[in-house]
């Protein structure tokens, strides 16, 4: 039985494509409102008498409207398998379906409103960079917690494997001089408290070893290895500074180890993927390999100064200064710049057929490197002074590393604001 206080509701005149033949059946179309949205019933013409066929909200294809001030010619509407309706008075339909307290969704009001799509892409906007800057970071720390060191170790050893093919060679050090690194780095290992760990149950097997055919550099690889050139045992020892100095680059790498950067990068890459897949459907695609490259740039800052802090921590705990491995880090860096501008200055004066340029005014450079620990290669710039270096990419300790001169001055004086409690 009908409610009494609700108003009759308007009928339609409209055709039934019922799929069972060709021909349109005339109909009679109503809308009635249910608590789930409108129901539409059809009343057969062609039978007098026939029972009225109701379609509930949830069976019916309900049309948008894509522009309210242009409607279309006609409505179709999607009956599933009972075939489709078309009707041909739009706005009395559109009315109906007002009466019927039928909402448009979020995804029409984009369509027809500017101040909606707007609002929404604004919005979208937002929560992408939230979960970009700080829900990705995050998911990857707690996922990879599940991540088993023997997937890392594998790993390791296949980089470290193509690298010995390539780029690196057999260290050259007397055995002796890698023994006593060795030492002093099996001593920090073993002196190293757990306070100081991220994963408190992940222990791999740190382990150092030496290379040559790389310049001055140390990087360390998932599960524990860890690897020091020849370069930057030689660059020590030629600025005069002490073991110390190299004690300290590897308390930073075994912050990047116990910290599981290179696996959490990994993990980031999958996670910031599947959620611009799950957010922006089939172009995902394009916009996740930009978001990588991004994501490369924008985390290796955050793990570096991380791996710094723990440095800092661990040369405290122990009793070692971090001075010397400051200045080795900006005494490198001055190295790399100067090379690299007599490299950007000999093609310079080639071309123009005169002599080289006057000292200190090198031209720009674009020279890059993949950083050891997972880091994107930093834009290049003119370098004269000291602080111009911050923004120089250098291939040597911590190559393509952000905001060199600070890291190094952080070093030298033992602490650094963003570390917190020292």
């Amino acid at each position: 039985m009908s409610d009494p206080t609700t108003p009759p509701a308007r009928l339609l005149q409209g055709r039934w494509f019922d799929g069972l033949s060709s021909k349109a059946r005339p109909v009679m179309v109503s809308l009635q409102p249910t608590p789930r949205g409108p129901s539409l019933v059809l009343h057969p013409l062609s039978q007098p008498g026939a029972e009225p066929v109701v379609f509930a909200w949830k069976d019916v294809g309900w049309p948008e409207a894509w522009n309210e001030h242009k409607p279309q010619p006609r409505v179709v509407v999607d009956l599933r398998d009972q075939g489709s309706l078309e009707i041909d008075a739009v706005a009395d339909w559109r009315a109906a379906l007002a009466a019927a307290g039928e909402r448009p969704g979020i995804a029409q009001r984009m369509q027809t409103r500017w101040p909606v799509l707007l609002g929404v892409t604004v919005a979208a906007a937002i929560g992408l960079t939230l979960f970009y800057r700080y829900g990705t970071p995050w998911a990857a720390t707690q996922l990879t917690r599940f991540v088993p060191v023997g997937w890392e170790t594998s790993v390791a050893e296949n980089v470290l494997r193509q690298m010995d093919d390539g780029t690196l060679k057999p260290s050259k050090l007397p055995r002796e001089r890698q023994d006593q690194l060795k030492a002093r780095f099996d001593a920090l290992v073993q002196q190293t408290p757990k306070t100081l760990h991220r994963y408190p149950d992940y222990r791999p097997p740190l382990s150092l070893e030496f290379r040559a055919g790389m310049g001055a550099n140390a990087f360390a690889l998932p599960g524990g290895k860890i690897v020091m050139t020849d370069g930057i045992v030689k660059a020590a020892a030629e600025k005069g500074l002490p073991d110390d100095a190299l004690v300290g680059v590897l308390a930073h790498e075994i912050g990047h180890v116990v910290h599981r950067h290179t696996t959490r990068m990994v993990v980031e890459q999958g996670v910031l993927n599947m959620g611009l897949g799950l957010a922006l459907g089939d172009v995902s695609g394009v916009v996740s390999t930009g978001a990588s490259v991004l994501t490369g740039l924008a985390y290796s800052r955050s793990h570096e100064r991380e791996a710094d802090c723990y440095a800092i921590a661990l040369m405290r705990h122990t009793a070692l200064p971090t001075a010397p491995m400051g200045k080795l880090l900006l005494a490198i860096a001055r190295d790399e710049e100067e090379e690299e501008e007599k490299k950007s200055k000999k093609p310079k004066a080639q071309e123009k057929g005169s002599a080289a340029t006057t000292p200190g005014q090198g031209a720009d450079t674009a020279a890059s490197a993949p950083a050891p620990s997972g880091s994107a290669p930093a834009p290049s710039s003119k370098g004269q002074a000291r602080a111009e270096l911050e923004a120089h990419p250098v291939w040597s300790l911590l190559s393509s590393h952000p905001d060199t001169v600070r890291r190094a001055t952080e070093l030298e004086q033992g602490h650094a604001p963003h570390c917190g409690k020292d």
